[in-house]
This record gives structure tokens, C-alpha cells and sequence, in this order.
């Protein structure tokens, strides 16, 4: 079992910063794949940017150039740092670990007003 708490969630203007943290516990393993992905109220829930333990990352195109992802694995940690929020933007989001099975973190609200 693979355990993940988010936090860093919160209310921010439009324009402004937040820094998402994902620490992954229990049984993890060097060879994983981590990624954020959001849902906003009504809507399916999307790939925001994923992290390979081999160093590739890939991002949704709605947040490339303003999202960057990265990982301490010695932390078992990731992050997601998001600039220039813009309204829609706006989700819950969640911190995913996958091996040969997947698991998720309980989400984190990302308000952005305008």
C-alpha cells in the first residue's frame, strides 16, 4: 500500500503562485510514475503533468509554461509549482502514484478568483 497526503492548496488571486506538495509513504519503489491530475466542479477529472522516476515529464497544454513539475525522491515527495493562475484553473487537485497499480491522494482545493 502506497499512502499520499497533499497540501498546499488554497485561495489565490488570478496571477498569483501556489506550490502543491505530494509525499508518497509505505510501500514505495523507485520506479513509479507520479502525476497531478485536477477536477473542477462538473467536469471530468484531467492530467495536469506527470513526473517518470526516470526524469521525463509531460504536461497538459493548458498549463504548459506556467506549471512545472518535480520530485525529491530521496523525500519520496512531489511538487507542482503553478504560476500565472488564471480562474479557470480552478479545481481540486490530485497527487497520483503508479506502479502496477495506482493510487491517489485525498485532493487539495485550488481556488483562483478573478
Amino acid at each position: 500500500q502506497v499512502q499520499l497526503v497533499e497540501s498546499g492548496g488554497g485561495l489565490v488571486q488570478a496571477g498569483g503562485s501556489l506550490r502543491l506538495s505530494c509525499e508518497a509513504s509505505g510501500s514505495v519503489v523507485s520506479i513509479n510514475i507520479m502525476g497531478w491530475y485536477r477536477q473542477a466542479p462538473g467536469k471530468e477529472r484531467e492530467l495536469v503533468a506527470n513526473s517518470f522516476s526516470g526524469g521525463i515529464t509531460n504536461y497538459a497544454d493548458s498549463v504548459k509554461g506556467r506549471f512545472t513539475i518535480s520530485r525529491d525522491n530521496a523525500k519520496s515527495t512531489l511538487y507542482l509549482q503553478m504560476n500565472s493562475l488564471k480562474p479557470e484553473d480552478t479545481a481540486v487537485y490530485y497527487c497520483s502514484y503508479r506502479t502496477w497499480r495506482s493510487y491517489w491522494g485525498q485532493g487539495t482545493q485550488v481556488t483562483v478568483s478573478s
